[in-house]
């Protein structure tokens, strides 16, 4: 297999992209990323909604489409879980109220599309996009995300406002998480093809301005330590092939039974600390969490059979790769050589051209089957 065989799509990260002002990647990324913000007119000009109010309210209508409804009367603020009927929402032309759709990407292939305009960031830290809509004067109220969140207008105008906030105070008594004491720097009147990208714990408070008004949001996944700790420990623990019984034949009669046995935290932490040598287990256990498909993710079964052509990864999967693993959904295998070459090329670019498929290894050709019918990846034309 040859270099020329393989194609980059990607664009390289010095060059630079009016989506980010003028920057390139690599200059945002060392000047802004969780650092300070970034408001750039125009970022993406005649911007289109990529899908109109109608069809985002009846996605929200699905049962594995994760929404909320926030409405904020004289009397405090109402907070909604979807799927819902198309009576449970108020009237359009009634003020301050706000309907969010999460992981839109995984549902429509133009969103999807629009994600991977931010891949200069790694996979394993993009999440996804949700739409939010509101009626005029509508909002979720003041709050800060532990996240990094780029903020596209849609349609319509939004007025944002936003700072650093240092009292974290919230209001009591409220479903949703919004400060008591916010504190704005900065004002900004964003317009459809505006892009704001605020840094974690930047608070940030952003109200409709007029009717239909839609607004993206692309957030990125922060794993928590103490989560991911308990998550990699029990698929190592899982996979852990140590026998060894704990044994005392020098405890001696006691008077206190109630007392844990010092051998026996010594034989638990030893336990800990051989499960943690097992580096090749920690890089696993890591891919494959970091894959792991979202909750109400199911593939289809392709309706044709499999031949080797061009491919496409599903907008559903998550794929990633470390020196010596592919990841894929929540599974990894150990790849070296060429078919390593050929996998970690699907996993950058999502896709592979027909020349490649067809000259992979028997191996690697019948991993690419599995996933066809799977519906882990689809049959692609040629670019």
């Amino acid at each position: 297999m040859t270099q020329d065989l393989f194609s980059s799509t990607l664009a390289p990260t010095d060059a630079p992209r009016q989506m980010l002002g003028g920057l390139s990647p690599a200059q945002f990324m060392r000047r802004h990323w969780q650092k300070k913000p970034l408001l750039i007119r125009n970022a993406f000009p005649g911007f289109q909604p990529l899908l109109n109010r109608q069809a985002l309210f009846a996605m929200a209508a699905n049962e594995a489409v994760e929404s909320r409804l926030i409405v904020h009367k004289p009397a405090g603020w109402q907070l909604k879980h979807g799927p819902f009927a198309r009576t449970a929402f108020p009237p359009f032309r009634q003020k301050r109220w706000t309907l969010l759709v999460q992981g839109v990407d995984l549902h429509l292939d133009a969103a999807h599309a629009l994600l991977q305009r931010f891949r200069f960031v790694p996979d394993a830290r993009l999440d996804d996009l949700m739409i939010s809509w509101a009626s005029d004067g509508g909002g979720v109220g003041p709050h800060f995300d532990s996240y990094d969140v780029f903020l596209l207008q849609a349609s319509g105008q939004r007025h944002w406002r936003i700072g650093r906030q240092k009292d974290l105070s919230l209001e009591p008594g409220v479903p949703l998480k919004i400060l008591s004491n916010f504190q704005p720097e900065e004002e900004h009147l964003l317009n459809p093809g505006d892009l704001l990208y605020l840094p974690p714990r930047w608070a940030h408070d952003g109200v409709a301005v007029g009717e239909d008004c839609m607004t993206y949001s692309v957030g990125f996944r922060v794993p928590q330590r103490g989560g991911l700790a308990g998550e990699l420990l029990q698929r190592m623990a899982d996979e852990f092939d140590d026998a060894t019984l704990y044994r005392d034949p020098d405890q001696p009669a006691t008077t206190t039974p109630a007392a844990m046995p010092p051998a026996l935290q010594v034989f638990a932490a030893d336990a800990l600390q051989r499960l943690l040598a097992e580096r090749e287990s920690l890089a696993c256990a890591l891919g494959e969490v970091m894959t792991e498909p979202k909750p109400r993710v199911w593939f289809e079964e392709p309706e044709s059979a499999w031949i080797p052509g061009a491919l496409a990864l599903d907008r559903r999967t998550r794929m990633m790769y470390d020196a010596k693993h592919i990841y894929i959904n929540g599974e990894s295998l150990r790849a070296g050589g060429a078919d390593a070459r050929l996998m970690r090329h699907l996993a950058d670019q999502r896709r592979l051209g027909a020349l490649p498929v067809q000259r992979a290894s028997a191996d690697a050709q019948a991993l690419l089957q599995d996933w066809f019918e799977a519906g882990w990846l689809h049959r692609a034309p040629e670019v």
